[in-house]
């Protein structure tokens, strides 16, 4: 018998990825797709069972199904998907809760996989150059996100020391870009100009939507254990990522950042919250050692080819984008030749001007 795999999340993008290359991997019989929308892309093989993981139905279809593999991909980054702050908390918090409660009594259980984020480091200048796994931020996040992906790690650690029987492997994953996956980060470096926090040129590192995909499947068929973080290799700075983007930028004072997020996130035109406000001035880098020593993945993009293949694929071509400027001078060499040749036989050769 092969694994019966349950993916909490499936209408959401990555979900619905992952659940249909899971569904096609060696040795995994089934792939039961939960969440309270249909999902608008192809999950392959999967099934999808409607459900709301805050419902205790969700037990039942752990029971029915006889799932032995729970890959929870359900925490949903921004309010705007959600409706509200208020039901991005619920679906976050009550939702795990419900969800490692019904884990708790499913006795075939034996793999729990959570698909969590660095933002539960926070930001802070008195941080490490890189955070290991078993460090605390100074500044853990206080509110969106972050704060909710924190209160999952913890419920997910006591699940754990409840059900010592289950492996449970937790992917802390940087920020992650690509071609089709829509976040915050996407839609503040797609904005026409990029605001920044005068003084502050933060280092970033970005994770590509193809290898956090690869992350996921290797912790779901693998025997890794614990919390893992998943990051492209290399940093790049705030500047740099905005000066491949072709966006200029317009720093603001510390004091009006706050108040700059609020103002784009009413506009909706990105949506930040008080902590990735902190995040653009401090940035935030992921030491990777466990990732490749114990969750074997080596990442096919690194940082800034992810953020590169990001700005090619959404076709962000602002004025100070390279293809733009290589294109300027490309036209512009082209124009000089033509002057340079005719100026060329213009000129007397030394021997006819004496």
């Amino acid at each position: 018998m092969g694994r019966t795999v349950l993916v909490a999340g499936v209408a959401r993008y990555l979900g619905g990825r992952f659940a249909r290359l899971i569904a096609e991997q060696p040795g995994v019989d089934r792939v039961i797709g939960v969440d309270v929308i249909a999902p608008p892309h192809d999950i392959g093989r999967a099934e999808f069972v409607r459900a709301d993981i805050r419902n205790s139905m969700i037990g039942r279809i752990l029971e029915q199904t006889g799932a032995d593999t729970v890959v929870h991909m359900s925490v949903i980054a921004t309010p705007s998907s959600a409706g509200s702050r208020t039901a991005q908390k619920e679906i976050n918090v009550i939702g795990t809760m419900q969800l490692l409660a019904a884990c708790q009594r499913a006795p075939r259980l034996r793999r729990l996989v959570v698909k969590s984020t660095s933002a539960v480091y926070g930001s802070s200048p008195r941080d490490p150059a890189m955070f290991t796994e078993a460090l605390v931020g100074k500044h853990p996040p206080r509110s969106g996100w972050g704060k909710d992906s924190a209160e999952v790690e913890e419920y997910v650690r006591g699940f754990s020391r409840r059900r010592p029987d289950v492996e449970v492997a937790t992917l802390r994953l940087a920020n992650v870009l690509g071609p089709g996956i829509r976040t915050s980060m996407t839609d503040y470096f797609s904005l026409p100009v990029v605001p920044t926090v005068l003084g502050f040129d933060p280092r970033l590192q970005f994770l590509h939507e193809d290898d956090a995909i690869e992350a996921l499947r290797l912790a779901t068929l693998g025997e890794c254990q614990g919390v893992i973080n998943v990051a492209g290799d290399g940093v790049i700075t705030l500047g740099q990522a905005a000066g491949f983007a072709g966006r200029p930028t317009v720093a603001v004072v510390p004091q009006l950042a706050e108040l700059m997020g609020s103002i784009y996130h009413r506009g909706g035109l990105a949506d930040f919250s008080p902590d990735q406000i902190r995040y653009l001035r401090f940035g935030r880098c992921l030491d990777t050692t466990r990732m490749r020593e114990d969750l074997g993945l080596d990442p096919k993009y690194t940082t800034r080819s992810a953020f590169q293949d990001f700005v090619r694929t959404r076709g962000l071509r602002g004025f100070f984008s390279p293809p733009v400027v290589n294109a300027l001078e490309r036209q512009l060499v082209s124009r000089l030749r033509p002057q340079a040749a005719t100026q060329t036989r213009r000129t007397p050769r030394p021997e006819a001007a004496r």
